[in-house]
């Protein structure tokens, strides 16, 4: 067992790395803008892991490396095709910005989510909705409320939703797995889609007593609703037949061969890439520089994971101990908060497969392969896994650095003229609405 052998401080290139995640983009901004210096980053960072895996350990520590690149190309492939396919597709025009129709779109956001990703699902609607608001004075509620919505709590259904659950799916839990999610989904994002109408309602009636004339009226004027990317929105269902059909032919014993759904994928996305107008996505304001940010800090991600996942797994089997501790995280609900917490300030994609390491090595399942998959075979593991996956990208709201659409929304919005609330300002609202709505959840399915 490696992670038995493993001495702790292989874990510390991983903790540099979401250290510099984390830190970067708030003490110097203009140098982590640049990714060629987040590739410096993620290059030095790996470095050891990679001399430790590659040469020290000899051929089982060039396994789980064969291993990493391999789960690194999965998923590097989806998260690529969706981001070059759903920038290809335009909404035109607006919608009223009344408070109905604002939670409507929410909700709508909550449902696509789940099939263009929550990256995905904030490109396409959260220009529109600035649109539909842009008479109103006060809406950085409306972001905020997006950003726990459609970029974090509505992608809990699918493997395509949020990063966490692609990585779950990519280690062999099935595609329609995370549907039984459903009763936590709606929960969350019927209670904060009702919150955000009570909210918004009471900033309209104070804006109508504040200004002059009928605020209602002018949101009330919209323009015509035109969706542009037939070809993107095309491919766009391909990828996501794609990959149930693979996962179904796993699941019955027949996989496809090496590289197969990689291939398709990719080809959909030269198709949709290809056949979809430029104007679109100089619409969208789309460029390939945060897909290459993404692809260069998970493949960092992916190599200094390694370590961590090993000695979790080890750790939470009892063979090892960690700092003299043993593994004293056993109950759903602390997988829920211990998952969550971390998922609010590190990336909630590898806290994921941590903390899925940890419930596998509760169930004497080795972190190779497709272990998470095992999890959802046993009711109580499943129950450890749902609590996992639900933390990880409930709570990945709870700050702008806990899921990468978060502050690409913020951006958007701060383009647009809207000031938004700073790092801890964004604290301040998730605190107040988000945590006593994850109480709610605890006490419902995880106590």
């Amino acid at each position: 067992m490696l992670g038995a052998q493993l001495p702790l401080i292989s874990a510390l290139p991983f903790v540099a790395l979401l250290a510099a995640i984390a830190v970067g983009p708030l003490v110097a901004p203009h140098w982590w803008h640049s990714n060629r210096n987040k590739a410096l980053v993620a290059a030095l960072v790996s470095l050891p892991v990679l001399v430790q895996f590659g040469i020290g350990l000899g051929d089982p520590g060039r396994l789980v490396l064969a291993e990493k690149a391999h789960e690194y190309i999965a998923f590097i492939v989806v998260i690529g095709a969706l981001f070059v396919i759903t920038g290809g597709i335009h909404i035109e025009g607006s919608l009223s910005g009344t408070p109905l129709v604002n939670t409507v779109v929410l909700g709508i956001g909550a449902v696509l989510a789940n099939l263009a990703g929550t990256t995905g699902a904030s490109v396409l609607l959260i220009r529109p909705l600035l649109r539909a608001n842009r008479s109103r004075r006060r809406t950085a509620h409306i972001v905020v409320f997006f950003i726990f919505i459609v970029a974090n709590c509505g992608g809990l259904l699918t493997p395509i939703g949020d990063p966490p659950l692609l990585l779950g799916f990519l280690k062999g839990v099935p595609f329609e797995w995370t549907l039984r999610l459903w009763p936590q989904w709606l929960a969350v994002t019927g209670t904060l889609l009702a919150a955000f109408n009570v909210w918004d309602q009471a900033v309209l009636a104070r804006e109508e007593a504040e200004r002059r004339g009928s605020q209602l009226e002018r949101v009330m004027v919209h323009e015509p609703l035109r969706v542009r990317g037939g070809v993107a929105a095309a491919a766009l269902v391909g990828v996501l037949l794609t990959i149930i059909s693979a996962g179904r032919a796993a699941a019955l014993g027949r996989p496809w061969g090496a590289g197969i759904q990689e291939v398709i994928i990719v080809a959909l996305a030269l198709i949709a890439y290809h056949g979809t107008a430029e104007e679109n996505r100089e619409k969208n304001a789309f460029t390939f520089g945060p897909i290459v940010e993404v692809g260069v800090l998970f493949a960092a991600i992916f190599a200094t994971m390694a370590p961590l996942l090993e000695i979790l797994n080890a750790w939470s089997q009892g063979a090892r101990t960690v700092l003299g501790m043993g593994f004293g995280v056993t109950h759903p609900w602390q997988f829920f908060w211990t998952s969550g917490a971390l998922s609010s300030v590190l990336d909630n994609a590898p806290t994921y497969l941590a903390f899925a390491a940890s419930a596998a090595g509760l169930q004497g399942v080795p972190a190779h392969g497709p272990f998470i998959g095992a999890l959802t075979l046993q009711p109580d593991a499943a129950r450890i896994l749902a609590a996992i996956a639900t933390g990880s990208v409930f709570m990945g709201a709870n700050t702008y650095i806990g899921n990468a659409p978060n502050f690409m929304v913020k951006a958007i919005a701060e383009e647009n003229g809207i000031k938004m609330p700073s790092f801890f300002g964004y604290m301040a609202y998730s605190a107040g609405i988000l945590l006593p709505v994850f109480v709610a959840v605890t006490f419902l399915f995880f106590r």
